[in-house]
């Protein structure tokens, strides 16, 4: 049965079209073979990009050298740049501002051919950790308002090389999807004074409709508004509103956590492209307790087309039940 659904944080409406009847079996989907040749990400190709700004190496590996596990460098082709002022300005209606940030990226491993959901546990645990040090390092410039680390994988999915990696773009100001998502929260907050992603989390506990995985410190749900199919939220169990606050204890959990959330993915959907973006609180809000750091996995299974252009509505062919049951193994 199509439904309208409405999401509780943002109030934004979504269409479950279960009518349409897509299961991952009928999704158009393309074979990806890992390509053969130069990549500038690959060890012993560290000179074609920038200088790294973080690398966890063997001890006696120099700077910019082959030895590494993992290194965070500038993006070469970066969408904002570190330099320079934010020099604001209005023009009657307008107004602009230097495009000041940081865009960087972070190369999960060495190794051309392993994707991040395939990387040692141990090794997981270092992508997670360069995640925390580089918020923490960006929170501490008062030129930015927020950071947003995200991940391509796949072209369809955005990623321009195949090499796995993620990426993180710091911000002077708060792009208006995040900002409703954080005022709805708050509005939340304010009316009942309780988070509702905690909220959220114990409801789903007690119904258990669209609880894909729980351990004693993270959850891993399809939010009842789903707006893609296979569509899932990783949030931590308890309240915690800025991810580079994390202990090193509790990022052990989620490297652990995530790494068989996104091997489940791969297992039950054939590997597919996807998307994860990471949600933490603004830097300058330093308690914030209305909101909840958590990560959305967003398989690349459907696109957007004319109609969630011109209206804001998405149309879900698979509801989160049914993707529940799914990745549980239980359809």
């Amino acid at each position: 049965m199509t439904e309208f659904r409405r999401d509780p944080i943002i109030g934004r409406w979504v269409i479950i079209a279960e009518e349409r009847g897509k299961r991952p079996s009928d999704f158009t989907d393309e074979e990806y073979s890992v390509q053969r040749g130069f990549c500038p990400f690959c060890q012993g190709n560290e000179g074609w990009t920038p200088p790294e700004i973080l690398a966890v190496r063997a001890s006696k590996t120099g700077a910019n050298r082959p030895g590494w596990q993992l290194r965070v460098v500038p993006n070469k082709y970066p969408a904002l740049v570190t330099q320079g002022d934010l020099d604001r300005r209005e023009f009657g209606l307008y107004e602009k501002m230097s495009g000041i940030g940081a865009h960087e990226v972070i190369i999960e491993t060495p190794d051309h051919t392993v994707s991040l959901a395939d990387l040692p546990l141990d090794h997981f645990c270092i992508v997670i950790e360069s995640f925390k040090a580089r918020l923490l390092a960006l929170s501490k410039d008062a030129r930015f308002e927020l950071a947003i680390i995200f991940k391509n994988h796949g072209r369809p999915a955005g990623a321009s090389l195949e090499h796995s990696h993620s990426q993180l773009i710091a911000l002077p100001i708060i792009p208006k999807r995040v900002s409703e998502e954080l005022q709805g929260a708050l509005n939340y907050f304010l009316a009942k004074n309780q988070c509702i992603y905690c909220e959220i989390i114990r409801t789903e506990l007690e119904r258990c409709e669209r609880v894909i995985d729980v351990s004693e410190h993270f959850i891993l749900l399809a939010p009842y508004a789903s707006r893609f199919p296979f569509e899932m939220w990783l949030l931590p169990r308890e309240h915690s509103s800025h991810f580079e606050r994390t202990s090193p204890d509790m990022l052990n959990h989620l490297a652990d956590f995530m790494k068989k959330a996104l091997l489940r993915m791969n297992q039950a959907l054939a590997s597919p492209p996807y998307n994860f973006l990471l949600h933490t609180s603004p830097f300058s809000d330093k308690s914030a307790r209305y909101y909840h750091w958590h990560f959305e996995i967003i398989p690349k299974l459907s696109r957007i087309a004319g109609f969630e252009w011109g209206t804001g509505f998405y149309i879900n062919p698979t509801s989160p039940e049914q993707a529940t049951r799914f990745l549980k193994g239980s359809e």
